[in-house]
């Protein structure tokens, strides 16, 4: 684990240390997130952060419904909210409001070391929570796969290079996500999603992260095997991010 990581995680197990979560109800409409993914047809997953390590402050004080809205308009299939308080400045209850906004299935993405923190995002409406195979190995992605899908939950199991997609394969991962970011050094290199793409089983659906910019790149990576592409700041710097999306998407 990187020096950037090992901060984030040491300040998350300070965070997640006193939760206590009620168990949440099961998700009204089940697995909503991969449903929306399903078919051939190219599916964007809009994501809703304030800021990130690599970009710095992207949109202060984000407005998470009109974002949300805006996103739906353009066509999206999904949203994304970057949960994570300290280093990305994001909020659990942007996950209602995108979700009620938008009309669309929430991802939450944060740095999962608790099973408490997977029964948080639940009650707070998430229809998917980000697993990274960074920081979990193959067993704990099964279980906290498992405690997802019974609250008719997914996860997405987002991984960097071929020894975590191992992990995700193992742990049983039906949607793996593939993060084109270096952690050590926040480069991004779109080949890693297309050489990753080769090794993945035919089954899951593939989902290609970071540094997706303009319709070539999506139509690139669709040719690699992708079929859902999650944009964030690109997006989000926009002025008509509805129209943002639309270009990239048919």
């Amino acid at each position: 684990m990187n020096d950037f990581l090992e901060t984030i995680v040491a300040r998350t197990r300070e965070r997640v240390k006193n939760l206590a979560p009620k168990r949440p109800p099961r998700a009204g409409q089940p697995f909503a997130f991969s449903r929306a993914l399903a078919g051939n047809e190219i599916h964007l997953i809009a994501e809703i952060k304030s800021a990130s390590p690599s970009a710095g402050s992207i949109v202060e004080n984000p407005d998470v419904d009109e974002i949300a809205r805006e996103y739906s308009r353009g066509g999206a299939s999904a949203i994304s909210i970057v949960t994570e308080p300290e280093f990305f400045r994001g909020s659990h209850d942007w996950l209602s409001r995108a979700a009620m906004a938008s009309r669309l299935p929430v991802l939450m993405k944060d740095f999962v070391i608790d099973q408490r923190q997977l029964l948080c995002g639940v009650a707070a409406g998430a229809n998917a929570i980000l697993l990274l195979a960074a920081l979990l190995d193959a067993t704990r992605i099964a279980e906290a796969i498992a405690i997802l899908e019974d609250f008719g939950c997914d996860a997405l199991v987002e991984v960097h290079d071929e020894r975590e997609l191992d992990r995700a394969v193992e742990g049983k991962a039906r949607i793996i996500g593939v993060n084109n970011r270096n952690l050590h050094d926040f480069r991004v290199d779109l080949s890693t999603a297309e050489n990753l793409s080769k090794r993945m089983p035919a089954d899951v659906i593939k989902v290609a992260e970071s540094g997706i910019k303009t319709r070539q790149h999506v139509d690139d990576l669709r040719a690699a095997g992708y079929q859902a592409f999650l944009v964030g700041e690109s997006l989000l710097r926009q002025n008509d991010r509805a129209a943002a999306v639309r270009a990239l998407i048919p």
